[in-house]
């Protein structure tokens, strides 16, 4: 018997999105309902799904509170800030969260995943990967954002 031609599954291949995390992250960017969403890989279920929302309310270091010291998340930010021209602004930050603490097997899952998650979420102006708290810094988004 021959396996020439036969793929191995790629394990994240067959990675869902959870109508729930697409709803969040519709009521962020259009309603401005949440601050932030962060969502986890639920591997039993095979799909992102949402961790938390933040209210419009909550402050930046609120954000960075709910994203775990050891495993890996994905998280959006609505980032309001003011120009130098006096204008406000608002721009989306997408945070792949992994750090140096995480499993080796959940960094591998969600960098693999990552892609694919992200062409879900339409409207993304930045994209910012961290493995340690100062590369999510508050000064790191006002940089990019202006």
């Amino acid at each position: 018997m021959s396996f020439r031609g036969l793929r191995k599954p790629n394990a994240t291949s067959g990675m869902g999105v959870a109508d729930q995390s697409k709803t969040a992250y519709h009521e962020l960017q259009r309603k401005k309902t949440h601050r932030y969403v962060v969502f986890k890989i639920d591997e039993l279920k095979n799909q992102v799904v949402v961790e938390k929302t933040g209210n419009p309310a909550e402050s930046y270091d609120d954000f960075l509170a709910s994203l775990p010291d050891n495993d890996c998340r994905y998280a959006v930010y609505d980032f309001d800030f003011v120009t130098a021209e006096n204008c406000q602004k608002s721009k989306i930050f997408f945070v792949a969260w992994s750090p140096d603490t995480s499993r080796v097997r959940a960094k591998m899952v969600y960098a693999t995943s990552k892609e694919r998650f992200r062409r879900e979420l339409q409207g993304i102006h930045y994209e910012i990967q961290a493995t340690d708290p100062t590369e999510v810094d508050l000064d790191v988004l006002r940089e990019r954002a202006d």
